[in-house]
């Protein structure tokens, strides 16, 4: 336990949080949900846009944070471990989603009338405060539209408030690699933005 707190800075409490989750105690997994419950659900809302499909995915995080909690080396915070699993768990849910509509697609074609759920298109992150919903709602879309990585570091940046430190450690990636994607990002999302006002006056 000490030479996990020495190799991170950890807390002495959170090193036997750790420790306790390690040997299986159930009371420590409850703990670690209740601190960080709002730290994963919102996460995980502000890539998928969706907040039923936020529950189902922030619970597939706890219980992935629980079986894998061995594999924690402490090489990182604790709380940047389970920003990457979370971040994780969104972008497999979002490319399941994609492939379920491709299918949905296809089936469509053949004649057969599934029909999937479309996103709400009036989605609203509870961080985030516009006045105008409909510009809101709009930039979601946008921010939906953009490569996994820019909507991950632009996601975490400007809705969650993570510093690009913190994001470089999350995604494992240069902190000069998530300014440029964050530009990226800024740059698309202004594309598409003005595209779309054009185009609706």
């Amino acid at each position: 336990m000490t030479g996990l707190s020495g190799k991170i800075g950890l807390q002495a409490d959170e090193a036997e949080l750790i420790d306790r989750l390690r040997r299986g105690d159930e009371s420590a997994f409850r703990q670690v949900v209740e601190s960080r419950k709002d730290l994963v659900y919102n996460t995980v809302l502000g890539l998928l846009q969706h907040p039923e499909d936020a529950e189902d995915v922030a619970q597939d995080v706890f219980i992935k944070m629980y079986e894998s909690i061995h594999q924690f080396k402490g090489e990182s915070a604790f709380s940047t471990w389970l920003y990457r699993i979370a971040v994780t768990k969104a972008l497999e849910w979002i490319r399941s989603r994609k492939r379920k509509k491709r299918f949905a697609f296809i089936t469509g074609l053949l004649g057969d009338n599934n029909e999937l759920r479309h996103d709400p298109p009036d989605f609203h992150h509870p961080g985030v405060q516009l006045d105008d919903k409909e510009r809101a709602s709009r930039l979601f879309k946008s921010i939906a539209k953009l490569p996994d990585n820019q909507r991950v570091a632009f996601t975490l940046h400007k809705v969650e408030g993570i510093p690009y430190q913190e994001i470089a450690a999350i995604m494992e990636l240069s902190v000069s690699a998530i300014e440029s994607l964050i530009h990226r990002a800024k740059n698309n999302l202004r594309k598409d933005l003005e595209d779309y006002y054009k185009k609706n006056g």
